[in-house]
This record gives structure tokens, C-alpha cells and sequence, in this order.
């Protein structure tokens, strides 16, 4: 067997786990961050009535800890707000030519595009956008990855968008993912996979490009470009100290339709924005999400994405880090890339699509057995290394799925079930008076994120009146709604599924056509 077989694992029932120990381990490890999150909220609910004291000042003193972790966590955003728009400013063609000559005229772009059944206009935005960056397009390989399975429909939008665009890059490329692959899941991973090795086997090999020049991004077919995005990324790229052990990760911007969802999808779109613009700050615990950047080489002798799971995005850090024995890591651009909000015909459609989303984004808990299970394998890592990423990781997922729960709902619970001998204590009297005093504290929060959201939109269409932003900061007054619903919620029911081995397959978020102008 393979040494390092386990870089291409599943779930605790793959092939590849052929000892009986090995997949008890990864089963147990599969179990274990749906028992932590449940054994939290069963853990509150029955001492609020055994020892409602003492879950009460649990509650007080877990208030506290989410008002210092949101005021930490808001100093991060703001930081990375300001490089942002510093990083805007810039032209980075300019600085990549005065500072990077010799070496920047040598890089290609790889933009692999994977694509289902999105509407044409959905794709002709996106390859606009490429076609507006301000990089020259004769270093540029665009390929669109078409699924099979999404038809002759499919085809014909490849096609017309080829005769359109396809002039205007280096290479313009169309693979087509075969249906039914045996040993695949079908999805992103598997997709954008298949077409990395056509264009290596079609274009790249065939014109001797090196490997080393190339950075192939990964990119969601609604994620619009800004102009000097490459540009950005071409420096980070030349300034790391070895870029061939780097992921480049931009900040996810949902504004591309930002004017056409409704309140609740905005506030859980921004919501998502200001969680990647906080990580920025953090480079040291940053992986990859969504649309990301890496080195052809790297990506080449690691065979490539997964094509088994369902978070292909996070998923190539984490095998990355594996691979390269701990020496790899992610790099913040501090540069966004526009994509779209969750919209759909109807209100309640929309709502839905929203928690399908973030269950899909929760299921990203897969990568916590996977992780770990690689780390007992691999002895080359050290111990440091290790403990860090498996308590931030188990951290990571267990705050999402619990900490509403615990903030907004079960922190009354001792009230409630606390008896008659805790009802008539001060402690009983003080506690929702210190409680709402502490999240009234944290809240104050909503300021500065109605703030940023503000000075982060588009321009409005011409339709909208002149009061048309005063929505935009009213309807931050729903976040512990979508806090609750569409975070806590989902991301327990993807750690429950993964408790009970109930194995998700990839859910592709509907896009609907917008009339909001793109970058």
C-alpha cells in the first residue's frame, strides 16, 4: 500500500482504509465533532436543571467570552477593510513591472471554471470579467469544465461562450467531465480534476510550459474578477519565500446580485464576507475556501483535488499540508473577488437554498477526520504543528454549530429548569439582566458591520430610490436570526449526518440571472 494512501480518503468507508483498525479510527474520528457539539448542548440542558448555579455562571461566563472573541474578531475585519482598499488602490500591472521584472513576464494563468447548469449570463459575466483584467491575455488559459450529466444545454453554453471569448486568451479550453467515474463523488472536486489533467494533457505538456511559471486558480462560476486581481496575485505569488508551498486565498465578496436578495440572504452573504475578512488577519489558521489560487507544480505532484468529498475547496489545504510533511500554508491577498448571494424565484426558495448552502459548507466538518487521521499517519509532522491545527480546527466547527444555540436559546434554560430553590435566588434574578447587558455590549458590534457592509456595495441600479442604503443597515438587526438559522442549525445537522455516516453528496447552489452591474 501507498504510504500515503491516506491523502485520498473519503469517508471511514473508502477502499483505502483495507485495515479494520484504520477504519474504526476514522469512523470514531468521523463521530467525534458531532458528539462534542451534542454533548455541549446536552451537557447545558441537564445541569440547567441538576446544577442550574453553576451553568449559570457558565452562561455569564461564556457571554463574556463571545463579547471579547467579537470584539477581537471586529478589530480583525476592520484591519483587513482598510488593506483591502488599500490593495484596491494600486495598480498592480504597474508595481509587478517596476518591481518583479524578469520574473512576472514568465507566469501563465491557469482559470479552471467549473460549471453545471448556470444560465449563460452567469458565465458570459464571469469570462467578461477576465476579459476586463488589467493582465495580459496572452498569459492567460481559461478552461470551462462542463459536467456531462448537464446536457446538451450545457454544450451549446460552452460553445457560444468559446466563440465569444475564446480569441481573447492564450488558450480557451472546454473539458467535459464524464457522468458516473467509479470511486468518484460526483461535484466541484471531481470536475475541476478532470479538467486539470485535459489541459495538462492538451495544452500544457504539448507547449513545454513549466510547471513552476503557472498559478492555477479555481474559481466558482458566478466569481467576477476585479481588474487587477491577477496582478495581485503575481506578486504575493513571487514575493513568498516558496510559492510552490502556498495556497493564495481572496476575500469572497456576495455582492454581485447584492440588490436583487432579499434582507436575510444579504445579512447571511455579508455575514460569510466579514468571517474570510477576519481570517485574513489570522494568516496562521487561514485555508482555503471557494475560489483560490496555488502553483501548478504543487498541484501536479499532489495528484490533484479530491475527488471523493464534497469541501474540494478546503479540503486541497488540508491534503497540501499533509503532502509537504506541515510546510505549506495559505496567503491572504487582502484583494476580493465578487460572487453571487443565494437568490432564488421565491422567498421561501430562497431560505431553503440558503441552508442547503451552509449544511454544504458545514459539511466541511469531513475534513476534521480526515485531518487528524493523516496526522497519526504522517510521523514527519511535528507535535506543535499538530496540536494547532487539530484544536483550531475542532474549535472552528464546534462554535458554529453551538454557540447560538448556547447564546440565544439554552442560556435560559436554568430559569426554566433550574427549580424553585434557584427561582428565588439573586443569582436567578441577575442573570437575564447580566446576560442581555453583555450581548447588549456585543451587539454594538452591528455598527460597525452595518458600517462596512455600507461602503462594501456596488452602486445601486438606477431604479432604486435615494434612501435605497437605509435598508442595507436596518436589516442588521436580523443577525442573531440568521445566526441561529442559517449557521447554527445547519452546521449541526452536517455534524449530525456525519455522526450518524449519513454521507452528503455535493449540492450545486441554484444561480439566478442579476441585473446588478459586476465589477
Amino acid at each position: 500500500m501507498d504510504e500515503k494512501f491516506y491523502l485520498d480518503i473519503g469517508n471511514a468507508g473508502d477502499p483505502l482504509l483495507k485495515s479494520p483498525g484504520d477504519r474504526a479510527i476514522y469512523r470514531f474520528l468521523e463521530i467525534l465533532p458531532g458528539i462534542l457539539a451534542w454533548g455541549t448542548l446536552i451537557f447545558v440542558s441537564l445541569f440547567s436543571w441538576l446544577a442550574p448555579i453553576f451553568i449559570a455562571f457558565f452562561i455569564i461566563a461564556f457571554d463574556i467570552y463571545w463579547l471579547l472573541k467579537t470584539i477581537f474578531l471586529s478589530l480583525h475585519m476592520r484591519s483587513t477593510y482598510t488593506q483591502m482598499r488599500a490593495n484596491m488602490r494600486v495598480d498592480w500591472l504597474k508595481k509587478i513591472k517596476k518591481e518583479k521584472a524578469g520574473e512576472w513576464e514568465k507566469i501563465y494563468h491557469l482559470v479552471i471554471l467549473p460549471f453545471y447548469k448556470e444560465p449563460s449570463e452567469i458565465l458570459d459575466a464571469t469570462i467578461n470579467a477576465l476579459a476586463q483584467a488589467n493582465y495580459p491575455k496572452d498569459k492567460m488559459i481559461v478552461v470551462l469544465a462542463q459536467e456531462e450529466r448537464a446536457g446538451l444545454a450545457a454544450s451549446q453554453i460552452a460553445q457560444r461562450i468559446k466563440e465569444k471569448y475564446g480569441h481573447l486568451f492564450f488558450k480557451f479550453f472546454i473539458s467535459v467531465h464524464p457522468a458516473d467515474i467509479e470511486g468518484e463523488l460526483a461535484g466541484k472536486g471531481s470536475n475541476t480534476t478532470f479538467a486539470a489533467r485535459e489541459v495538462k494533457k492538451e495544452v500544457i505538456d504539448p507547449l513545454n510550459l513549466p510547471y513552476q511559471n503557472i498559478i492555477v486558480s479555481n474559481l466558482d462560476i458566478d466569481t467576477c474578477v476585479f481588474p487587477d486581481y491577477f496582478s495581485r496575485l503575481v506578486f504575493e505569488f513571487l514575493s513568498a519565500e516558496n510559492p510552490h508551498r502556498c495556497s493564495f486565498q481572496p476575500v469572497p465578496v456576495y455582492n454581485n446580485n447584492i440588490w436583487e436578495a432579499p434582507a436575510f440572504s444579504r445579512v447571511v452573504a455579508t455575514s460569510g464576507t466579514f468571517w474570510h475578512m477576519m481570517q485574513q488577519e489570522r494568516p496562521e489558521r487561514l485555508a482555503t475556501f471557494s475560489s483560490h489560487s496555488l502553483s501548478w507544480q504543487a498541484l501536479v505532484e499532489m495528484d490533484f483535488w479530491n475527488t471523493k468529498n464534497v469541501s474540494e475547496d478546503s479540503r486541497i489545504f488540508w491534503k497540501a499540508l499533509l503532502f509537504y510533511d506541515g510546510n505549506y500554508k495559505t496567503i491572504p491577498l487582502f484583494y476580493p473577488v465578487s460572487m453571487d448571494a443565494n437568490l432564488a424565484p421565491s422567498f421561501t426558495l430562497t431560505a431553503l437554498n440558503i441552508y442547503r448552502q451552509q449544511r454544504r459548507w458545514g459539511w466541511g466538518a469531513e475534513n476534521i477526520p480526515y485531518v487528524i487521521f493523516g496526522f497519526l499517519k504522517n510521523k514527519k509532522i511535528n507535535l506543535s504543528t499538530k496540536i494547532f491545527w487539530v484544536f483550531n480546527h475542532i474549535e472552528g466547527f464546534w462554535s458554529w454549530s453551538t454557540n447560538a444555540l448556547i447564546l440565544f436559546f439554552l442560556g435560559w434554560l436554568p430559569l426554566f429548569l433550574g427549580g424553585p430553590n434557584f427561582n428565588v435566588s439573586v443569582l436567578s434574578y441577575h442573570l437575564p439582566q447580566v446576560t442581555r447587558f453583555i450581548m447588549t455590549l456585543a451587539m454594538v458590534g452591528l455598527i460597525s458591520s452595518a458600517v462596512i457592509s455600507t461602503l462594501l456595495l456596488p452602486p445601486p441600479p438606477k431604479k432604486r430610490g435615494r434612501f435605497s442604503y437605509f435598508p442595507m443597515i436596518l436589516q442588521w438587526v436580523m443577525l442573531p436570526f440568521t445566526i441561529l438559522i442559517f449557521g447554527a442549525l445547519p452546521g449541526l445537522e452536517a455534524q449530525t449526518r456525519l455522526l450518524l455516516g449519513r454521507y452528503m453528496g455535493f449540492w450545486v447552489t441554484p444561480k439566478e440571472i442579476s441585473q446588478t452591474a459586476k465589477p
